[in-house]
């Protein structure tokens, strides 16, 4: 025992210093966070650029001018967020809408992937393929742990360091990732933007006092003292509330202020607990949902699915076993 007290000692002894250097390097790091939150949205800003040019000049596409202006608006605001006034930053949005309800927004014909030649890629770097996406969310991780500071921007970064894997492993050029980037954008189409706007959404429904209107609503329904019926408006909430607005966390605040703290946590829940398991309650609505524009929508898109709807389908059955299993989660191990 006297020995394992000296080897914890010194190994504590190593650990101290080690751990004020990350502090010293988070401090020095966390007055540069909105620099490199304003690189990253500049590059998506480009981004969205190159895809509203490249949209305009595509002569195939009969809405080409609604197109282009709908991916040029949308870089602008991207951009321009930190300095055009948030009044014509909503103005650009509406717009934005607008030509999405007029159905302004089409894609042309777009370079089509050459079959033969993705199989022979496959084929010639077989599972290499997976190292750009797993070091992203790598990379995003150690940085969101190792820098909280920097947890804001560790997606960017893992991005950044996923893409300089991707043109490692096939030798590719620069270059060629503006065909690519133009190609996925146009695909993606209008619900590229859709998360966005639902988080922008979700905080618009918190400072406008929905969370406050859906706890009057709740309290009238549920018995201020139960434990087990506050879980059950808490995960339920979660999952109607992000099948209307599409994203969870979108949801996560107004039901949180709403439910979650009067009904749930205010009975001696653990908040770190239940907030979690809140948070992937709302991931079974988004199961459900084709407002979970990213989960459901796109895939259907990419696939090129004749049945629009066939992957929300498939998830059904599971999303509602596991909201029945986050009740039981919550009520067991948050109290």
């Amino acid at each position: 025992m006297g020995m394992i007290s000296i080897f914890l000692s010194g190994m504590m002894g190593w650990f101290e210093p080690i751990s004020k250097v990350f502090a010293e390097w988070n401090s020095a790091v966390e007055s540069h966070v909105p620099l490199f939150k304003e690189i990253l949205y500049w590059v998506i800003g480009l981004q969205l650029l190159h895809a509203g040019v490249s949209a305009l000049l595509d002569k195939t596409n009969t809405n080409r001018l609604g197109s282009g202006l709908f991916w040029i608006l949308s870089g602008v605001t991207f951009i321009g967020g930190s300095f055009i006034p948030p009044l014509y930053i909503g103005i650009l949005i509406c717009l934005i809408g607008l030509l999405t309800l007029f159905k302004q927004v089409k894609t042309g014909d777009l370079p089509e992937v050459d079959q033969e030649k993705a199989e022979e890629n496959a084929q010639k770097f077989g599972n290499k393929i997976f190292i750009p996406v797993l070091m992203l969310g790598f990379v995003a991780m150690i940085v969101g742990l190792t820098f909280e500071s920097l947890s804001a921007v560790s997606v960017g970064l893992g991005a950044f360091v996923g893409t300089l894997c991707v043109l490692w492993i096939t030798r590719s050029k620069p270059s060629d990732l503006l065909a690519s980037n133009s190609r996925m954008v146009q695909q993606v189409s209008t619900t590229g933007i859709l998360p966005q706007l639902l988080a922008a959404l979700g905080a618009i429904f918190t400072a406008a006092g929905v969370g406050e209107v859906i706890s009057s609503i709740i309290g009238g329904l549920v018995p201020a003292d139960s434990r087990f019926f506050g879980v059950v408006a808490y995960v339920l909430g979660m999952v109607i509330f992000t099948m209307i607005m599409g994203n969870a966390f979108a949801a996560f605040t107004v039901i949180t202020a709403g439910v979650g703290v009067p009904f749930v946590f205010a009975l001696g829940a653990d908040p770190y607990i239940a907030g979690a398991l809140a948070m992937t309650a709302g991931f079974c609505g988004t199961l459900m949902t084709p407002m979970a524009g990213n989960f459901n929508a796109l895939p259907a898109a990419l696939l090129e699915m004749k049945d629009e709807y066939k992957v929300i389908k498939e998830q059904i059955p599971v999303a509602l076993i596991m909201v029945v299993v986050h009740v039981v989660l919550m009520y067991v191990l948050a109290f």
